[in-house]
């Protein structure tokens, strides 16, 4: 916890070298989650989308009782994850409208916990979109927009980027991107012009934020359908690992807090012939990492979220995410990709009163 060591350390001295003042501060934690929830489609019919395989009495089986069970899972790991201190942002992936996130967060257990979202609808021709909730109380928005990903030479549609930015405690800004990259569908090689397009159009945005404030506190986050060291992560959105030196960190670039989990390749979030891959991310500013903000990342507790009730055995790898479908038969679980989290803390001074000396 570099950042807050450094606080303490100018407030003691400050208050040991004056004698004047008593400073009282407060750490505030709060965790950012990121997940890719497979399909969670409504019953309804949106004529404006190819919906179709996810309504009543169509191929999929899809129904009400099995879309309450899919919210049901889906908020109990959000609750998992944040144990006692449910996580203050959450990227959603696959989501198809508002419906979906209403239910979610008023028709399960994250009632009580009070979570807003912001959605947009975007082009995907399945009417999948990305999500962000947050917590009032830990983010308060300042202003969002959907970011249109186009193709060159084609008139595909994709996911829009999702951009929000907002105040955390401490009164820093917080500039948060959540992505669902274009699949590998047809081939890696061949897909990969997609990701590599989303990829220019998410760095163009992310420099434009950089361009007001290169000290901006950028957290990019989703399902980017690549690996850390693929080229739409390390070449075009110019995403490095974490040095072993910090001095060595700098404030604008971007640092991919996945990288180490991918390497070891014990565990990942998505399981895609037999192997385990990070196709789910979190990526940093420098600026959250240098001790330059009130708030601060901790790199160290980047994890891929992996109870053994989000996994189910298999024959040949061991265990597997425990998902919702397997093919076209209803497999009753949670999702085909596992969640990632990792922990922020912000100091926020609170008080500062003068000691009288006089006596």
């Amino acid at each position: 916890m570099p950042i807050i060591n450094s606080i303490r350390k100018i407030l003691l001295i400050f208050a040991f070298s004056t004698g004047f003042f008593n400073i009282i501060f407060a750490q505030n934690e709060f965790k950012i989650m990121s997940y890719n929830v497979e399909n969670l489609f409504d019953t309804k019919d949106d004529s404006l989308y190819n919906d179709r395989e996810y309504l009543p009495g169509e191929m999929r089986g899809w129904n009400y009782t099995r879309y309450k069970q899919k919210l049901s899972n889906i908020a109990k790991v959000i609750a998992a994850v944040g144990e006692w201190n449910a996580p203050a942002l959450v990227g959603l992936c696959e989501i198809e409208n508002d419906n979906v996130l209403y239910d979610l967060t008023q028709h399960t257990g994250l009632q009580q916990l009070n979570y807003k979202f912001i959605h947009y609808d975007s082009p995907d021709a399945r009417g999948v979109d990305v999500a962000l909730l947050y917590l009032p109380e830990k983010f308060k928005p300042i202003n969002s927009r959907p970011i249109n990903v186009k193709f060159p030479n084609s008139n595909g549609t994709t996911r829009d980027i999702l951009y929000a930015c907002g105040t955390v405690a401490g009164g820093d800004t917080l500039h948060i991107f959540v992505n669902h990259f274009p699949s590998r569908l047809g081939g890696e090689l061949e897909s990969e012009e997609r990701r590599v397009a989303a990829a220019q159009i998410l760095r163009s945005n992310v420099d434009s934020v950089f361009a007001v404030n290169q000290n901006a506190a950028v957290v990019i986050m989703g399902d980017f359908n690549d690996y850390p060291d693929d080229n739409s992560i390390v070449k075009t959105l110019n995403v490095s690992a974490l040095p072993e030196n910090y001095e060595k960190i700098v404030a604008q670039n971007l640092y991919n807090l996945a990288y180490k989990i991918h390497f070891e390749g014990k565990i990942g979030t998505y399981l895609h012939n037999n192997s385990w891959g990070m196709l789910d991310q979190i990526i940093v500013s420098g600026a959250l990492l240098n001790n330059s903000l009130k708030i601060s990342v901790l790199p160290e507790t980047f994890t891929v979220f992996a109870p053994e009730w989000l996994l189910e055995e298999d024959k040949l790898v061991g265990l597997r995410p425990f998902r919702t479908y397997i093919g076209m038969k209803f497999n009753g679980g949670f999702s085909d990709h596992l969640p990632i989290v990792v922990k922020f803390f912000s100091t926020q001074i609170t008080q500062i009163k003068r000691i009288n000396t006089d006596n």
